[in-house]
């Protein structure tokens, strides 16, 4: 008996610190949620070096578009990153609510046939993650949830894109989005995840840091107001601002959710803003998703400055980031800007200083971090970032 209730109480234990953070948001919105896994699975080598492919290494402009041309894109990006030390790579396989597999929810990406909504005659995902395991590398595929469009890119979107779900789409300056107020939308973006994870053999699904655009404005008003009905004292329900970070919330613990039924060894990270600040105007709810079970498996912030940066140090936005209370399952890894190596950028900081990314390796690792991820694999490919490179390479 004694061992019986030993258990019950243990697994009461772990639901509460799972769920408590979420209850004090959830129980303001008027929709139910669902309970958040009792246990975490933790597959991630002992330091995580991973590295983003972007879409824009992957597009397939300039070449037939064939199978073969593809493959010996994936096959030069695989065996540049092994010879740099990384054991994962994350590939961006959603940049525009667009697909670069097989999908019912999503149109095939303009990526690989140019055209959006018209697909190859091959499954550019099943080889990505074929291939990587093939060399021993883990795969994770990268996702924009909410980005539709830039207003250049793509020129033009196919008629089944999501955005245009009957309300689900609105447009600001800056592009096309899928409204983050809506059930529709996490179900689709559910969905989407869920098909990844069922039919491809992933070792993890990432979220990037496109949430609410900065330019939203109020285009929400309508879903604001019509939330603010169900409660007959408005002042019990939640301000426009903790409102938006419950949108993205609610999504974010439903796709782990989702993930986690499916397989439980399936990673799910969200790779949020460096500046801690700037997450509160894409209402990224980043003390959450780090304090409470059920948001995330990992969280990679972007912290893409120099350690001399005069607006925000790289030391800095670490020290800050390792202040910030987490559970005990969560791995926290730095996201470090290669893509910045020998330019001009963090004013001039970054130029003629070869050891920069070596320095923040070294740092990152005294303060206790799991790992980086580097963006990205472009960088690899600069003539004017070799030598920070190398340096970094011979580091680790």
């Amino acid at each position: 008996m004694k061992t019986r209730l030993n258990f019950v109480f243990g697994i009461c234990v772990l639901f509460l610190a799972g769920s408590i953070a979420l209850c004090s948001l959830n129980l303001k919105n008027n929709e139910e949620k669902p309970e958040i896994p009792l246990t975490e699975v933790n597959t991630q080598p002992s330091e995580m070096r991973g590295m983003w492919v972007s879409y824009i290494s992957l597009d397939m402009s300039g070449s037939d578009r064939s199978f073969e041309s593809f493959k010996k894109k994936v096959d030069k990006i695989i065996a540049d990153a092994k010879d740099f030390g990384i054991n994962t790579l994350i590939f961006q396989v959603r940049p525009f609510s667009d697909a670069l597999y097989k999908s019912e929810v999503y149109p095939a990406s303009h990526i690989l046939s140019g055209v959006q909504g018209e697909s190859v005659d091959y499954d550019a995902l099943e080889y990505m993650c074929s291939a990587c395991h093939k060399s021993g590398l883990q795969i994770h595929a990268w996702i924009n949830p909410y980005r539709v469009s830039t207003n250049t890119t793509p020129e033009t979107l196919a008629k089944s894109n999501p955005f245009y779900t009957d309300g689900v789409g609105f447009e600001t300056e800056s592009g096309r989005y899928l409204n983050p107020a809506k059930k529709a939308t996490r179900e689709i973006i559910k969905k989407g995840v869920e098909e990844i994870v069922n039919n491809y053999d992933v070792d993890g699904i990432q979220f990037d840091d496109y949430f609410y655009p900065e330019d939203c404005g109020n285009f929400d008003k309508a879903d604001y107001e019509e939330y603010r009905k169900a409660f007959p004292n408005t002042t019990e329900s939640l301000w426009l601002d903790e409102w938006r970070k419950n949108n993205i919330n609610i999504l974010l613990s439903d796709v782990y959710l989702a993930i986690k039924k499916i397989n439980p060894d399936v990673q799910f990270g969200i790779s949020p803003q460096g500046n801690i600040e700037n997450n509160e105007s894409i209402y990224a709810d980043i003390y959450s998703w780090c304090e409470s079970a059920g948001y995330a498996d990992y969280i990679c912030p972007q912290m893409y400055y120099s350690i001399e940066n005069p607006a925000l140090s790289f030391e800095k936005s670490i020290k800050d980031w390792s202040e910030i209370d987490r559970h005990k399952n969560l791995r926290v890894y730095v996201g470090l800007g290669a893509y910045k190596a020998g330019s001009s950028a963090d004013s001039g900081t970054w130029k003629n200083n070869s050891s920069e990314l070596k320095n923040q390796l070294e740092l990152l690792r005294e303060y206790g971090y799991d790992g980086y991820m580097i963006y990205d694999y472009g960088a690899l490919l600069s003539e004017d970032a070799a030598e920070t490179i190398e340096v970094f390479r011979r580091s680790q």
